[in-house]
């Protein structure tokens, strides 16, 4: 199931302007383009389309696919967009392609929560790379506990959007239980008074437990890298498809 800040139209339509800082891309966008040379890329979870445009800028042939159709109904609507081929689905409804490198930024690794869906988006990814294509995500690491900092004191905040008007968010742990953090978000329109919620749960993976279904799903771990953007916080795997 979607999650209702991918899925509503009308949080979709405000995600890129309440998350203006994708400083954490760039270095995504230097493997994609410099380390890997890739031609064709598949962004997995590609969302509003932000780190798929940013490739397509560079030349590089890109398939976005999410299975968020509002999502994908704002990646459609921006400047650069039919230089991009959208998808609406996920890993395991592809069409057959020979990428170089498939990519899942963000958070779009950790909303797999279901190990039967994250195996079978890792055979996705796989049949859809060439041979020795390369896949490129990250996770965050549960030693880290970042759920505890999730609470309206710390991530309170209004946002003044143009033609939306102040938003105002927060988002609050609800639920532990195991490697599954659940969370609501919070958005409160203040032109019309609306007030929208979007519960999310994420799977907070070991280094350990990531690295055995990479290996068990015909990948060879080249690297487990830092994240540039959040030091120490998150693990950034770096995968090469075996064959």
């Amino acid at each position: 199931m979607t999650d209702e800040c991918f899925g509503h139209p009308r949080l979709a339509a405000v995600y890129d302007p309440l998350e203006p800082d994708r400083s954490d891309l760039d270095a995504y966008v230097r493997m994609a383009a410099d380390e890997f040379e890739a031609r064709q890329v598949l962004d997995i979870g590609c969302g509003t389309g932000v780190f798929a445009l940013l490739l397509a800028a560079r030349g590089i042939e890109v398939v976005g696919v999410d299975p968020a159709l509002a999502s994908l109904d704002v990646a459609r609507a921006k400047p650069g967009a039919d230089r991009v081929r959208w998808l609406h689905g996920d890993a395991t409804t592809l069409p057959p392609l020979q990428a170089d490198l498939a990519t899942m930024t963000a958070n779009a690794a950790q909303q797999i929560t279901e190990p039967q869906e994250w195996h079978a988006t890792l055979r996705g990814a796989h049949e859809a790379l060439r041979p020795g294509g390369h896949l490129v995500f990250e996770t965050r690491d549960p030693s880290r506990r970042a759920w505890d900092h999730w609470n309206r004191e710390s991530t309170h905040r209004v946002t003044t959007i143009p033609a939306v008007g102040p938003v105002e968010t927060w988002v609050e742990t609800t639920r532990v239980n195991g490697p599954l953090v659940t969370f609501r978000s919070t958005y409160v329109f203040h032109a019309d008074h609306q007030t929208l919620t979007s519960d999310s749960t994420l799977r907070f993976r070991s280094r350990e437990e990531t690295e055995a279904s990479l290996t068990g799903r015909g990948f060879d771990v080249r690297e487990v890298r830092d994240a540039p953007d959040r030091p120490g916080k998150e693990f950034v795997f770096v995968a090469r498809k075996r064959g």
